[in-house]
C-alpha cells in the first residue's frame, strides 16, 4: 500500500502539468520521512515505459500507485544520477538552452597565436611558436651548449624557462617570433658556480660621436646581429641546469645539463660573451679605447675602422671598403652573424637618413610609452615644464601613486637619449620619486602632454666638412633648489654643429 498523498505532492503534480516533465528529487533531511511518492525506476534503453505521464491532476493518484514498485520486486540494475539538491533555480532546471546574451560579443579564436604564450604547452599549439621553439633548441644543440650528466646530490642545479618575445619593426608590423631559453640565475651561488659578473655597456655619447665622424667622412655604417650571442662565450665555472621544459631527453629523463657555454639568465653570461668577442677583436689588431670599453679601433697603414658592440648588436664603419669586407667574412666565420645592411634601427632608436645626415628618432618608443600610461590622446602642452613652477618636497598636496610616478620617470630616462629638450624636466621631477605628491604628478602629466605633441622630434646628426671643432657650454642656477639650496648645473657638448652630449644635474 502506497503512503497517502500530502498537499506538497498534489502541488508538485500540478506544477508538472504546467511545464515539460522534468525528473528531479526533492531535498529533505536525512532522518525525516519522505513527503512525496517514490519515483518509479527509469526503464532500460529500448524498453517502452509502462505508462505515459498523465496531464490530468485527478489521475495522479492512480498513476503513481500503479507505477510504484512492489516490495517483492528486485531493485533496478542501474539508477539515474541524483539531481542537485540545492534550492537554486538554474537555467538547466528550467530547460533553458538559449545562449547567454553576455557572451554574444565574446570571440573565441583558436587560429590567432598569442603575442606571448604563458607556457610551453600553449606555445606548442601554434605553428609560429612551435617553429621558434625548435629553432632555438636546435641552435643550442648545434653549439654544444651542454652535456647530459647524471645528477649528483652535491650539484647546485638551477632551473630554466622559455621566454617568448615578438620582434617588431619600426612601422609596428611583426618581424618574427623569437623564443629564448633562460636560466634561473637567481638560483646560483656566489663562489660556487659564478665569480665575476661585470660587463661594460656602450655609452650613447660614443654612438653619436661615431655617427658624426662617419657621416662627415662619408663612410658606410653597417649593422650586425649575433645569433645566440651568449652561446658564443665559454664558461669557466661548473654550472648545472635542469633540462629545458618540453624537451626532456627520453633516454635520460633524470639527467641534468652541465653547461659548456653561457646562456641567457646566467649571472656571468654577459661577461663571458664580452670576453669572447673582445679577445677575437684584439687578435685582429683592434685596440680597446680608454673612454669606452665597448668601442674598438683599428688603425694601421692608413686604414681606420671603428667597431661598436652593445651585447649582440654590432656596428662597423671605416674608410677602407676592402678591409671592411674581409673583416666581415672573418667575423662571420668565428660567430653566427646576421647582416642587417646599413644601420637603420639600433637600440630602439630609428636612424632616418635625410639631406642633412641622420635623424635619431624614438617615435615608436614614445607612442608605446604614451599608450602604456593612457596619454596618447592627451592635448599637447607647449613646454615640458611651466616656467613659473616652484617644485618643493613638501608642498601640502595629497600623496600621489608612487609606483606609477616612478614607472613614468623611469621610462622617460631612456627617452632623454635623443631628447635633450626634456633633460632638465626629467631631472627635476626625478628628485621627488621617493615621496611624490599630486602637484608633482600634475607636472609629470604636463611633460607627457608635451611629448605627445612632439613625438616626431628627434636628434639631428649633421654631415659636416672636416675638421670638426669641439665646443662646450655650461651653466648653473646658483642655489636654486628651495628645499636645500643646492645648485642645478648643466652642460652641452657640440662636435661641429652636432650635439653630442648634454646633462642636467642637481
Amino acid at each position: 500500500m502506497s503512503p497517502p498523498h500530502s498537499a506538497e505532492s498534489t502541488s508538485m503534480t500540478w506544477l508538472a502539468s504546467m511545464s515539460p516533465p522534468v525528473s528531479f528529487l526533492p531535498c529533505r533531511p536525512r532522518d525525516s520521512a519522505p513527503s512525496m511518492q517514490p519515483l518509479s525506476p527509469v526503464p532500460r534503453s529500448g524498453t517502452p515505459p509502462s505508462s505515459s505521464p498523465s496531464l490530468d491532476p485527478s489521475a495522479s493518484t492512480s498513476t503513481s500507485t500503479s507505477a510504484s514498485p512492489s516490495p517483492s520486486s528486485s531493485p533496478p540494475a542501474s539508477s539515474p544520477a541524483p539531481a542537485p539538491c540545492h534550492p537554486m533555480t538554474t537555467r538547466a532546471k528550467n530547460n533553458i538552452v538559449k545562449p547567454n546574451k553576455k557572451y554574444v560579443n565574446v570571440v573565441f579564436s583558436q587560429d590567432a597565436p598569442p603575442l606571448e604564450p604563458s607556457s610551453v604547452k600553449e606555445a606548442m599549439r601554434y605553428d609560429v611558436w612551435r617553429n621558434a621553439l625548435h629553432t632555438e633548441h636546435n641552435a643550442l644543440l648545434a653549439n654544444y651548449t651542454w652535456d647530459l650528466v647524471p645528477r649528483l646530490p652535491h650539484y647546485n642545479v638551477i632551473g630554466s624557462r622559455w621566454v617568448y618575445k615578438v620582434k617588431w619593426l619600426p612601422d609596428g608590423s611583426i618581424e618574427r617570433h623569437k623564443c629564448r631559453l633562460v636560466a634561473k640565475g637567481f638560483h646560483q651561488r656566489a663562489g660556487v658556480d659564478y665569480h665575476e659578473t661585470f660587463s661594460p655597456v656602450l655609452k650613447p655619447v660614443t654612438v653619436r660621436t661615431v655617427f658624426t665622424l662617419a657621416l662627415s667622412s662619408h663612410w658606410p655604417i653597417f649593422q650586425y646581429d649575433v645569433n645566440n650571442a651568449f652561446l658564443q662565450g665559454p664558461l669557466q665555472e661548473e654550472v648545472y641546469m635542469s633540462q629545458p621544459p618540453g624537451f626532456r631527453d627520453p633516454k635520460f629523463p633524470h639527467h641534468v645539463c652541465r653547461l659548456r657555454r653561457a646562456i641567457y639568465g646566467l649571472r656571468q653570461a654577459p661577461r663571458a660573451w664580452y670576453e669572447a668577442l673582445s679577445s677575437f677583436l684584439l687578435s685582429c689588431g683592434f685596440v680597446k679605447t680608454a673612454s669606452d670599453a665597448s668601442l674598438f679601433v683599428y688603425s694601421h697603414d692608413g686604414v681606420l675602422v671603428y667597431f661598436l658592440m652593445y651585447v649582440d648588436d654590432l656596428l662597423l664603419t671605416g674608410n677602407n671598403a676592402a678591409f671592411l669586407s674581409a673583416f666581415q667574412s672573418k667575423l662571420s666565420d668565428r660567430f653566427s652573424l646576421k647582416h642587417l645592411g646599413h644601420v637603420h634601427y639600433f637600440l630602439g632608436i630609428e636612424i632616418i637618413p635625410n639631406s642633412a645626415g641622420f635623424l635619431l628618432s624614438q617615435h615608436k618608443y614614445v607612442t608605446d610609452l604614451l599608450t602604456r600610461f593612457q596619454m596618447h590622446e592627451a592635448a599637447p602642452a607647449p613646454t615640458p615644464l611651466a616656467s613659473t613652477a616652484r617644485l618643493t618636497l613638501a608642498d601640502g598636496s595629497s600623496p600621489a601613486d608612487a609606483t606609477l610616478y616612478r614607472q613614468v620617470l623611469g621610462a622617460l630616462q631612456y627617452l632623454v637619449t635623443t631628447r635633450p629638450d626634456i633633460a632638465f624636466s626629467v631631472n627635476k621631477l626625478s628628485q621627488y620619486m621617493h615621496s611624490p605628491t599630486s602637484t608633482h604628478w600634475q607636472h609629470v602629466k604636463r611633460l607627457l602632454r608635451y611629448i605627445a605633441g612632439t613625438r616626431t622630434v628627434g636628434l639631428q646628426i649633421r654631415r659636416q666638412s672636416l675638421p670638426l671643432s669641439l665646443r662646450i657650454f655650461s651653466d648653473s642656477d646658483w642655489a636654486g633648489d628651495v628645499d636645500d639650496r643646492t645648485s642645478t648645473s648643466g652642460f652641452l657638448i657640440y662636435l661641429g654643429d652636432t650635439l653630442l652630449s648634454w646633462k642636467s644635474k642637481k
